[in-house]
């Protein structure tokens, strides 16, 4: 098993210099945007998991050349089709398909080392590792908008069962005194990044089949969404109603925190709803 993970390393340490460009410009951006803070810490959950479950992935170590090989030459495709993509492409399409072929070389690495079985024991924290890959565009703006639009919906709809008159013009609303609009900033993509894997955590070590971890994690999607309208309603009613400087103040800028919170406890709701379902499923089949 030591000369597996030597071999294991000696390659790890191959492919940081082949890919230190991009690596370099991973971290540099994941210091400069907000939205891409978390990637610096997914290599460390990753490799965090699998030394806490060593004993339990590793139990059938075995050289796996076909899978291996297979994944290293799909890697270094990648890699090349993103060395020779159109100039046109932005900087982070380029960086999201030279991490991809990274992290499918670590994955074809791991498969030749230590086999396929290893992977399917520990197919949640190796797949885990594919989300320090930046989100292309498409689905950035995309996942953007979507959150923006459910989030203006969300914050109308508050607004007429609290009885606040309010006019909407797309993303623009009227209320008394004051007028907001929800921009892109106000989606939430950078919180629900954050419960998404979170949800992930949580449901890995948390729950056991993998309908409930999967109701989990898509359950942090609404969640974020009614957590986004209160955010947007409580601050324009406290402008209305209080101050309209708190449009622009701390709890502004430095609450979503206070909010995030909020979803955290009602995603832990949804944790206990789907144990109890679990644990009803168990003792029928018991």
């Amino acid at each position: 098993m030591a000369a597996r993970s030597v071999c294991f390393g000696a390659l790890l340490g191959v492919t940081l210099a082949a890919f230190w460009v991009p690596l370099t410009t991973l971290m540099r951006l994941s210091i400069e945007r907000e939205l891409y803070s978390y990637i610096v810490v997914i290599p460390l959950i990753s490799a965090a998991l699998v030394i806490l479950e060593r004993e339990r992935i590793f139990a059938h170590a075995e050289t796996c050349w076909p899978g291996g090989v297979a994944l290293l030459s799909a890697g270094a495709l990648v890699y090349a089709f993103g060395r020779t993509h159109p100039d046109s492409a932005s900087e982070n399409d380029k960086l999201s398909i030279a991490i991809f072929s990274l992290v499918v070389v670590w994955l074809g690495g791991f498969v030749l080392v230590y086999g396929i079985r290893t992977v399917r024991m520990g197919l949640f924290p190796v797949f885990f590792l594919f989300l320090m890959v930046p989100t292309p565009d498409f689905v950035l703006e995309g996942a953007t908008g979507g959150l923006q639009t459910a989030s203006a919906d969300v914050s109308h709809l508050l607004f007429g069962l609290l009885g606040v008159p309010v006019l909407r013009t797309g993303f623009v609303f009227s209320l008394p005194g004051i007028t907001i609009e929800i921009a892109k900033e106000c989606s939430g993509i950078r919180s629900s990044t954050a419960l998404l894997i979170l949800s992930l955590l949580i449901g890995h070590f948390f729950l056991r089949a993998a309908w409930t971890k999967a109701v989990l994690t898509l359950a942090s999607l609404p969640l974020l969404i009614v957590k986004n309208g209160l955010r947007i309603v409580t601050l324009s009613l406290l402008s209305v109603y209080v101050d309209p400087r708190f449009l622009t103040g701390r709890l502004h800028q430095q609450g979503g925190i206070v909010f995030f919170l909020l979803a955290l406890v009602l995603l832990a709701f949804v944790l206990g709803l789907l144990q109890k379902s679990e644990r009803g499923m168990r003792a029928k089949t018991v």
